[in-house]
């Protein structure tokens, strides 16, 4: 259901040193051997497998993987049902007249789409609607989806797992956005398609963080590198050493959550990234903040904040379902586009899946 690298032009022999996750869209990763993975026309071997046991791009494979993202499809749709049912009673009308736009407009305030996206899609909207003649609500609702598809497009990338081994993945966020979880939702998944995880536990700020990362290292069945009490940038430290040490191909580093108005813990989090370049100059590959889509314009701060302090380089996006406010997405496309890596409708493990502008714009709006 994942899609984690980056497509290159591929060379002639796969790598077999790198771990390449397949394109969700083209592939149903439970139809493949533990090794193997496809992404369109591409094929990329997983090491240790033989490509003679590659079963191909059967024809039967791909119904699956469509059924797969259709059931995720269901599911954001479901989660953003109160955000985009404000959206949608816009365009119950009959007519295309100027109370359309203003209305349109108090509701993508009010579902934190932020003044200045809203403009932006105010603006681009009347311009699409005068070029194509639109008559009718509904055709002027398929225009929208079309230019919040495009307003969130530079936020898609996929995350690449194999450039660098151990690639270190440093998680940021405040308390209660749910890092911990979208930590084990993600080990789950890089560990579904054949990347080797440790754990971490650089949380050391806060009671029980340790323990409960441990229960997800235990579902996971992956290592966790611990300390009683210890510093937190010591426990990245020795993270990294140790996932290289072992082969690891990912190094998952919790940090403890905290405001950006904390300066002093906000300071920390920079020692530990500097400590992490002591054990690897090209790491932290990766500086991930995990922000709740509940909290509206809050989150966009957020971003903001965490951007200045650690130069962020992808968001997690968690419980979109039940918010009214999921249109901070467009927000941050218009003011910071940080990239958005993953997105989360629910607490089950599958229910964390790739951004796709348009899938999301449908989603939204459909």
């Amino acid at each position: 259901m994942f899609s984690f690298f980056r497509k290159k032009t591929p060379p002639a022999q796969p790598d077999p040193e790198k771990t390449v996750v397949p394109d969700a869209t083209t592939i149903a990763p439970e139809t493949l051997p533990p090794a193997v993975a496809h992404s369109g026309s591409v094929r990329f071997s997983l090491p240790g497998q033989s490509p003679a046991s590659d079963p191909g791009p059967g024809a039967e494979l791909a119904p699956v993987a469509v059924s797969a993202r259709a059931s995720w499809t269901s599911r954001l749709r479901a989660g953003l049902r109160r955000t985009g049912s404000s959206i949608a009673t816009v365009f119950t009308g009959t007519t295309i007249d100027e109370a359309l736009f203003e209305e349109l407009e108090s509701a993508l305030v009010l579902a934190d789409a932020g003044v200045k996206a809203t403009q932006y899609l105010l603006d681009t909207l009347r311009q699409r609607v005068k070029q194509t003649k639109a008559k009718d609500p509904a055709a002027v609702k398929a225009l929208l989806i079309d230019v919040l598809a495009e307003l969130l497009a530079p936020l898609e990338k996929t995350l690449v797992v194999g450039e660098f081994k151990p690639t270190v993945i440093m998680m940021v966020g405040v308390n209660g956005a749910g890092k911990t979880t979208s930590i084990g939702k993600l080990t789950r998944h890089l560990g579904y398609r054949g990347a080797s995880v440790l754990l971490a536990a650089a949380d050391t700020f806060r009671a029980a963080a340790k323990e409960q990362l441990a229960v997800w290292a235990d579902r996971n069945t992956v290592e966790i590198v611990s300390q009683q009490g210890g510093d937190p940038a010591a426990v990245s430290y020795d993270a990294v050493t140790a996932g290289r040490a072992r082969g690891k191909d990912v190094v998952l580093v919790d940090t403890a959550g905290r405001l950006p108005t904390q300066l002093h813990l906000m300071e920390e989090l920079r020692k530990i990234k500097r400590v992490i370049a002591k054990a690897d100059p090209q790491a932290p590959h990766e500086v991930l903040l995990v922000i709740d889509g509940n909290t509206g314009q809050n989150a966009l701060a957020q971003v903001k904040a965490f951007d200045e302090v650690l130069k962020l380089t992808g968001l997690i996006v968690t419980k979109l379902d039940g918010t009214a406010k999921g249109g901070v997405l467009a927000a941050i496309a218009r003011e910071r586009p940080v990239p958005v890596y993953f997105i989360g409708v629910g607490e089950k493990l599958e229910e964390l899946e790739t951004f796709n502008a348009r899938e999301f714009a449908q989603a939204l709006l459909g």
